[in-house]
């Protein structure tokens, strides 16, 4: 391998290819010492373990909220609903206090930022592990809360957000009598 293939790939032709890979949107929140709540939108999250319930989220080293997190090692994932665009965006971009823009409460049992004007689900979490990468430190929180109600979730792909589209079971999903798909595998 030569040195400029041990470099990688170009930061824009990197940004291209995650793009196209559409994923939930989701607000990750916290409080620091101070009581001060802090949050920034996150893409890049998903779900490591079911027994234990663990989550992670990638979080950029230079935000308040990554060091909140690390000050009093808890946070909140909020999941977008399809209405919750204007939070993505407020959480991604806007200066200065973020929170008076968003309806948000303290969740009961950590009191951890909820928005409840924009998320169909929340999860509490205790920070287990982190290791950085990069630019971003990547979190593993132990899930010890769930608030959750039907909605449709927020999308983002190709530089754009979306909403899911839902569709009618394959015929394959039919035959099976229960709508869901149906899988088959040879073994080869």
């Amino acid at each position: 391998m030569g040195a400029d293939e041990s470099r990688g790939v170009a930061a824009t032709e990197y940004r291209t290819l995650m793009s196209g890979f559409p994923t939930g949107v989701a607000v990750i929140t916290a409080l620091d010492r101070a009581g001060n709540p802090h949050g920034m939108t996150c893409t890049s999250f998903s779900s490591v373990t079911v027994t234990p319930p663990v989550l992670l989220a990638s979080l950029n080293l230079g935000r308040g909220t990554l060091r909140s997190i690390l000050e009093t090692v808890v946070f909140a994932v909020n999941l977008l609903h399809s209405r919750g665009r204007d939070a993505a965006v407020i959480f991604s971009s806007f200066p200065g206090d973020r929170f008076a823009r968003v309806r948000w409460r303290p969740t009961s049992r950590l009191g951890l930022p909820h928005l409840t004007g924009a998320a169909f689900a929340l999860a509490e979490c205790v920070l287990a592990d982190c290791f950085a990468s990069g630019d971003h430190l990547v979190i593993f929180g132990q899930v010890v809360s769930v608030t959750q109600s039907p909605d449709t979730p927020l999308l983002y792909g190709l530089r754009q957000f979306s909403v899911w589209q839902f569709t009618e079971p394959t015929e394959a999903a039919r035959a099976n009598g229960d709508g869901r798909a149906v899988c088959e595998w040879d073994g080869t």
